[in-house]
């Protein structure tokens, strides 16, 4: 049998940065899926066996609590809570900056949760929980947890695995990512609070979107669980492959995204299948985050 020559680089999308752009700066995390950044700029992120670390970009980290459980996505208040997701316990946990653990939503009274995938804050203090359900079960829901751990449904209509989130820089429409769908959908929410029209964004097909951010001009960066993607979507609709890691090493199945640093322009991303944080550094800032005073 004769041999054959394939030149694979042809079939390799073009994308908006290489992938040595975004660079390993921190290694020793128990795979990190859920990463956040605080009031200040402060990076967090992390550990499927509960841990919590407080993270610098220089590559140094320390271990400011345990939830014990499995944490998934995570985000904080004005004084440096952290609101995570554990997934052992089903519930969302609070962690104080001295590492006290407490559970501040197990779901509503009606609902419990079940997959408690990836929290957001809004302006008022609510903060919206995915769950994402069972995989191929289309059971997921996204919770919302009043300022005093007052839980309600907030919506089922996104129910095939719900996970990340974030909320639009202008606070109109929760944008939620459906992994099951290949879909980004965003949930219009109401004067009274309450779920309004439900809008399917973008449609990735044949990837397992992950993680969303938005920056100040309103471009949404999704991370793909599988392939190793990180895709940007302007608002006009202009859909980009930001970068792509063929080789899993840099980014190895990326989960949540967070812009973090002073001027918020440095780009995190988690790597579930790995131990380390990737980061680039974006010319556009993050969008700003809430963060509740309680």
């Amino acid at each position: 049998m004769s041999g054959r020559s394939w030149d694979i680089t042809a079939s390799l999308p073009e994308t908006l940065l290489p992938i040595s752009a975004f660079a390993p700066f921190v290694e020793g995390l128990d795979h990190p899926e859920g990463v956040a950044t605080g009031s200040d700029g402060t990076l967090y992120a992390g550990g499927e066996a509960g841990q919590i670390y407080r993270v610098s970009l220089n590559g140094t980290f320390e271990e400011i609590g345990s939830t014990g459980g499995f944490n998934l996505g995570l985000c904080l208040d004005a004084s440096d809570n952290v609101y995570v997701c554990d997934n052992g316990a089903h519930v969302v946990k609070k962690v104080t900056p001295e590492g006290t653990v407490t559970t501040y939503s197990s779901g509503a009274p009606n609902r419990s949760m079940k997959t408690p995938n990836y929290p957001v804050f809004d302006a008022a203090g609510n903060l919206y929980v995915s769950d994402s359900g069972d995989w191929n079960a289309n059971n997921g829901c996204v919770f919302r947890v009043a300022s005093g751990g007052e839980t309600e449904v907030f919506t089922t209509a996104v129910s095939a695995f719900p996970n990340g989130m974030c909320l639009h820089p202008g606070g109109s429409h929760l944008y939620v990512v459906e992994s099951q769908t290949s879909s980004v959908i965003r949930v219009e929410i109401g004067a009274d609070g309450s779920a309004g029209s439900v809008e399917k964004v973008v449609e990735l097909p044949h990837n397992v979107p992950d993680g969303l951010a938005f920056d100040e001009e309103g471009n949404l960066y999704i991370s793909c669980y599988s392939p190793d993607v990180i895709y940007r979507l302007t608002p006009a609709g202009e859909l980009d492959l930001l970068a792509a890691d063929w080789e899993r090493v840099t980014l190895a199945a990326p989960t949540n995204l967070a812009f973090c640093g002073p001027k918020r322009k440095t780009l995190v991303v988690g790597s579930l299948g790995r131990w380390h944080l990737s980061k680039a550094t974006m010319d556009i800032p993050g969008a700003r985050l809430n963060y509740p005073v309680f």
